[in-house]
């Protein structure tokens, strides 16, 4: 059973998501939070497996709740729910790990189907946010370098230097002092972010990257 939280300041939003979602023996709504403040304190208490996640809230949005999240429960899956088609917050929410993004005009099957695709590890993508993703890919004829290692977090940078030494998940794990569960979510965070199929293709990425690489500032080691 996949265990999800709805985050979303509306409350009309809010009850429709828990109703549609009941009818589904596969799906468990383990609560309901207002803004993402909410949302990280009852990720305390429940565990949680799917986030839907609305952009806009007061206190704290789900762009930031998201990047705070991430740092801290990185195997939780994120879909950001928007009626917002804005180029801003897709780039952000993906940068801060977001697993995806659907408009909340979608259909209770497409909604359904989202959940599952992301709860398996798939990035998820609505089609009109697929196409403003796409477009800015199209419209980038050249990506330096350091920007593209500026989308990847600090602990996301160590655990890729220790890959390129040579590091099995274990390793890393016993190094870092997290679990090796932990070390295999952010990996696959790291390679879908560079756009990278494996291990091999990262240390040859990065290697051949070096100096970008070694010169970011938020490492505390050399490379």
């Amino acid at each position: 059973m996949i265990k999800v939280l709805i985050v979303d300041d509306q409350a009309l939003i809010r009850e429709g998501l828990n109703m549609m979602l009941s009818l589904y023996e596969d799906i468990h709504i383990i609560g309901e939070a207002i803004n993402g403040q909410e949302a990280i304190k009852l990720l305390q208490e429940k565990e949680t497996d799917v986030i839907l996640m609305d952009i806009r809230m007061p206190i704290m949005d789900g762009v930031e709740a998201t990047r705070i999240i991430k740092e801290k429960y990185p195997h939780i899956k994120i879909i950001i729910l928007t009626t917002f088609n804005e180029d801003e917050y897709i780039f952000q929410g993906l940068n801060y790990g977001a697993d995806g993004y659907i408009l909340k005009d979608v259909s209770s099957k497409e909604l359904i189907n989202s959940i599952k695709s992301v709860y398996r590890g798939d990035m998820l993508f609505h089609g009109e946010v697929a196409k403003t993703i796409a477009g800015a890919i199209k419209g980038s004829k050249t990506i330096k370098k350091e920007s593209i290692l500026e989308s990847l977090t600090p602990r996301e940078l160590e655990i890729a230097k220790l890959v390129v030494g040579g590091r099995s998940n274990k390793e890393i794990a016993d190094i870092l002092y997290i679990t090796e569960g932990t070390v295999k979510n952010h990996i696959s965070r790291i390679l879908s972010k560079l756009g990278l199929r494996d291990r091999t293709q990262l240390a040859i990425y990065l290697k051949n990257h070096g100096q970008a690489f070694e010169s970011d500032t938020r490492l505390n080691h050399n490379f």
